[in-house]
This record gives structure tokens, C-alpha cells and sequence, in this order.
């Protein structure tokens, strides 16, 4: 199979690097609007199945001449181009992944392409990052095993291994997109209705082993499409890690506006989103660097099985990689993206149209994939009384 990343950016290029490992990729077509950020990373992987090519996202006939060379297109640009590359994908006829972003409703717009991408006969997956994504197709595993679920319970975390800072946190993905699931209203389902909540709200403590009591609250946009998969359950709940304190600290940021994209102020005739000079404060301080950071992650599906109560857990703690230098978040993203573009692409997935993992995505498959990778998905099981 031939397969084009769009975009060269961290996630973008480890995705590249799982899939020439592959002996079913021919070519990875690598493209960005800053090929030299692209050739530096191909010079130093050494792999002939790469290819780079310039790419500007904002031109539609620059990503439909990249896609008409490929079988699958996995997305790793910024979520605000889903919804065009998801529709320039079914018109040209070609699979396509992307790495989630339901804010702004950008995975509904491109699960509404559903039925142009049936007749076009073509799969598009999107939320195929962490969270969205690792949690969605775990949590779609664990309720598969139920006969009825009646609970999904979700925490996610990439946090620095040592906390530094008045955070407590370093950037592992994007500092706009912490700001956007931080700041909009997170969705959860409670006796069996759909609610808003104030993200960073509801802490409670959390326990991972060798990192001692941390914290949980909610945040927007990590329930993802899982509502609308499972809408019949009592209880949906997705909850950010942190370590202690982070919370408190953030929600000053975002009640004094600061992190709102509307809020502007004039300075000496000057007209400043109060979110750039945030972001630009924060970025330099908040860099992982060199630094080693965590992916850690909880999925609790329950409900009954073969009229018994049952719960599945899905536990994943993985760090950042020391031979390679690719950070956890990374690795648990790019991975998840590259290995379900791979199973489109090897038609081990073949059910054609839109859809979001949790509907798609082999979950047996799924773990025994990642942990080929390295990254290690541990299962629970407890059964209880008869109901």
C-alpha cells in the first residue's frame, strides 16, 4: 500500500517512521509546506520508502494531486483541516484517517460524509489520536464483550515524569488545543441524560503506581462521538490527568477570559486577542525539551454479562522512548493512527463509509498491535452478582 502523511509535525513524522517498518508499505508519501523539516527527519531515518512532498493545506488541488498517488491518507494537520481533507477524500475516492478534534463539531462534519464516502466505497476513521481515539476503540472493545453496558468511565493524562513548573505540565501536543478543551463545556451522560459541565470541575484524586495520588477533572471534547455510540447508557464520563493542583491553577486563566478566543483588549491603539499573549507567555515555559513525559490511561466499561454484573478496564502507563527520542504522546497517538490506517490499507477493515472507532476498530487486534510497539494496553475483568 501506498500511504500520504499530511503534515510533518511531530505526530505526522512518527507516524511516518512506524509505517516504513512495515512490510506491506511500498511508499510513505511525507508532505508539508515545510519541506525542510520533512527532508531533515528523512535523512535521518534512512528509508528509501520515503518520499516528501510539498503540500499547502489551504490549496484543495495541492492535497487532491497528493492523494490521487495513494491508497490511505492519514491527517495529522491541525483539526480545524479535517473537515476539508475528509470531503477532498471521499472525491477522490481514497481511505482517510485523521487524529480527532471535536471541537467546533469538526468530527461531525466529517461523519456526516457518511453516505458520499459509502458510494465512494471508501473507510474514513477520525478521533484516531489518544483521546479521542485509543480510548474510543478500547471503550468500544470492552462493550462488545457486554450484553448491555451501563457505564464508561474515561481518564487521560500526558504529563511530564517529573513535575516541573507552576503546572505541573509540559506541552506533548498542542498548547491551542489544551486552551480550546480547557475553556468550551465538557458533555457527560448522567442517569441516562446528556449534560453540559464546567471543564476543570469535579476533581478527584486518581492513582497510577510509581506516580503516586494525582488529579482528575473534566475537559471538553473527550467523550468524543462515544455519546451518540452508546447513547442508551447511565452514566459517560471522560476526566484529563494532571498532577495535583493544575486544575485550580488553570481555572484562574480561564475565568479571567484569558483563554477564550473572543476576548481582546487595546493596547496603546493595538487590538490583541488576550488568548495570543497567553499562548505566547506560556509556550516557552511550558516546552517539554529533552525532558521525558507519560501517556496514562483508564477506560472502566460496565454493565452486565450472561446475566452477571461485569466491568472491563483497560490500563495503559508508557513513557517516553530513550532509543528513538519520540515522546510517550507520540508514541500512543502516531502509533494508534498508523496501525488502523494499516488495517484499512491490508483490508482487515473493509467496512466502507464514515465511522468513529469505537464502531470499527478491531480491539483484540488493536492491543496486540500497540503492543508490538511498545506500548503496553493491560486488561481487567471482574464479575459480580447476578442481576
Amino acid at each position: 500500500m501506498k500511504v500520504a502523511v499530511l503534515g510533518a509535525g511531530l505526530m505526522g513524522k512518527e507516524a511516518a517512521r512506524d509505517l516504513v517498518k512495515s512490510p506491506n508499505v511500498e511508499k510513505v508519501l511525507l508532505c508539508d509546506l515545510d519541506v525542510g523539516q520533512a527532508n531533515m527527519f528523512r535523512e535521518r531515518l534512512q528509508n528509501s520508502k520515503i518520499e516528501v512532498c510539498r503540500l499547502d493545506a489551504n490549496d484543495d488541488d495541492s492535497i487532491r494531486g497528493i492523494m490521487k498517488k495513494v491508497d490511505v491518507v492519514i491527517n495529522a494537520l491541525f483539526y480545524t483541516f479535517n473537515e476539508k481533507v475528509a470531503r477532498l477524500a471521499v472525491e477522490t475516492g481514497v481511505h482517510s484517517v485523521d487524529l480527532g478534534g471535536h471541537i467546533g463539531g469538526a468530527t461531525d462534519a466529517v461523519l456526516s460524509l457518511n453516505k458520499a464516502a459509502q458510494e465512494k466505497g471508501v473507510t474514513l476513521i477520525p478521533d484516531l489520536g489518544v483521546a479521542p481515539g485509543m480510548i474510543n476503540i478500547l471503550a468500544g472493545y470492552g462493550a462488545s464483550k457486554l450484553d448491555e453496558v451501563t457505564g464508561i468511565h474515561l481518564y487521560v493524562g500526558g504529563i511530564p515524569e517529573k513535575p516541573e513548573g507552576i503546572f505541573g505540565y509540559n506541552i506533548v501536543f498542542s498548547l491551542e488545543g489544551v486552551f480550546d478543551h480547557y475553556t468550551d463545556p465538557s458533555h457527560v451522560i448522567r442517569n441516562g441524560k446528556l449534560h453540559e459541565v464546567e471543564s476543570l470541575s469535579e476533581i478527584e484524586p486518581i492513582f497510577f503506581k510509581n506516580y503516586g495520588e494525582l488529579e482528575a477533572f473534566h475537559t471538553a471534547g473527550g467523550t468524543s462521538t462515544l455519546s451518540k455510540s452508546f447513547p442508551n447508557v447511565d452514566t459517560l464520563e471522560y476526566k484529563t490527568i494532571r498532577y495535583k493542583g493544575h486544575a485550580d491553577k488553570f481555572k484562574l486563566l480561564v475565568d479571567l477570559g484569558l483563554t477564550n478566543k473572543n476576548t481582546v483588549v487595546n493596547v496603546n491603539g493595538n487590538v490583541i486577542k488576550a488568548r495570543d499573549v497567553l499562548k505566547e507567555v506560556l509556550t516557552p515555559q511550558l516546552l517539554l525539551g529533552d525532558k521525558e513525559d507519560a501517556v496514562l490511561l483508564r477506560v472502566i466499561v460496565t454493565g452486565t454479562e450472561d446475566g452477571e454484573n461485569a466491568t472491563y478496564s483497560y490500563e495503559v502507563a508508557t513513557k517516553k522512548d530513550r532509543l528513538s527520542g519520540t515522546t510517550a504522546m507520540a508514541r500512543a497517538t502516531a502509533n494508534t493512527i498508523s496501525a488502523v490506517a494499516q488495517m484499512i490499507g491490508n483490508n482487515v477493515i473493509t467496512k466502507r463509509g464514515v465511522y468513529p472507532p469505537e464502531l470499527i476498530v478491531p480491539g483484540e487486534l488493536y492491543i496486540k498491535e500497540m503492543a508490538a510497539r511498545g506500548v503496553d494496553i493491560v486488561e481487567s475483568a471482574v464479575r459480580g452478582a447476578r442481576v
